[in-house]
């Protein structure tokens, strides 16, 4: 069963020992603006946050598994490391490389 993105912000948070203060004070450090009204609001369902600030939010709680946190179910056969999703983000980040990792890994490159 799908649960409800709110209920699921209300739930972390909470866990996390945060109050709604706390939660606009930890994403104004990021540079994301967002009034307790409107952290409120995302948590009611009144509105949702964006794909940026629901990753960052994922970030703050220490969610690790978003899709099964979200009720998405298990992704058992492929997990991810918080080093290996840096490595993706700096292989990303560096396309002029990425032919030579992929030589050094063994990978085949898709043409």
């Amino acid at each position: 069963m799908k649960k409800n993105i709110a209920n699921v912000l209300k739930e972390y948070r909470k866990k996390n020992n945060y109050s709604v203060k706390d939660v606009s004070f930890l994403l104004s450090e990021r540079q994301i603006k967002a009034a307790p009204k409107t952290i409120y609001g995302w948590e009611s369902g009144q509105s949702q946050p964006n794909a940026d600030i629901l990753l960052t939010l994922c970030e703050l709680y220490n969610i690790q598994n978003i899709l099964s946190a979200f009720g998405y179910g298990e992704s058992i056969e492929f997990q991810i490391s918080s080093q290996e999703r840096a490595l993706v983000k700096s292989y990303r980040a560096h396309p002029e490389l990425q032919g030579a990792v992929n030589i050094l890994l063994q990978h085949p490159v898709k043409n």
